[in-house]
């Protein structure tokens, strides 16, 4: 089996990993998880390929067993990487953030002071984000924290405060 086939089926088993158990079959047609009724009860669901023969690979069957594997894992070793994860995925999205700030601020022209051209950036991608993708809204809340804070938050004091940079 080449590497392509094995990076193919670990692809079609993470995503029947991640679907919900016991109601899914694979279509490699559209590539989505579903399962296939078995024929009779006491029948193992069988993966059928789209020209009917059964090719043994089921990635549902698969998925499954990594499933009850990952589950015997005891939660209170997964708890502290769980939290290094969190806090790796966070940090990862402040970083895009800031990215995607600057690269906003370099298209755009510089009529006002760099400060406050950062901070209307941050807002008007806050905003949108906020607006177009609302299961983000706690990471994009966290992602502008952390930006004005670390990039913004001196020169706000500077000004005298949110009261007097809001005035700008």
């Amino acid at each position: 089996m080449s590497p392509r086939d094995i990076e193919q089926q670990t692809f079609n088993i993470i995503s029947c990993f991640f679907e919900e158990e016991h109601n899914q079959t694979w279509n490699r047609t559209v590539k989505v998880c579903e399962r296939i009724e078995s024929d009779g009860p006491g029948d193992e669901p069988k993966f059928v390929s789209k020209t009917g023969e059964n090719d043994g690979f089921d990635p549902v069957v698969i998925a499954d067993k990594l499933r009850e594997l990952g589950d015997d894992f005891d939660v209170k070793f997964i708890q502290p990487h769980i939290r290094k994860l969190q806090q790796a995925v966070a940090d990862k999205a402040v970083e895009e953030f800031a990215r995607s700030v600057d690269s906003l601020c370099a298209a755009q022209g510089g009529e006002v002071a760099p400060e406050m051209q950062l901070l209307r950036a941050s807002m008007a991608l806050g905003l949108y984000v906020k607006k177009t993708c609302p299961d983000l809204r706690a990471t994009i809340q966290s992602c502008m924290t952390a930006f004005i804070n670390t990039r913004l938050a001196g020169w706000i004091n500077q000004q005298g405060g949110w009261d007097q940079v809001t005035m700008v």
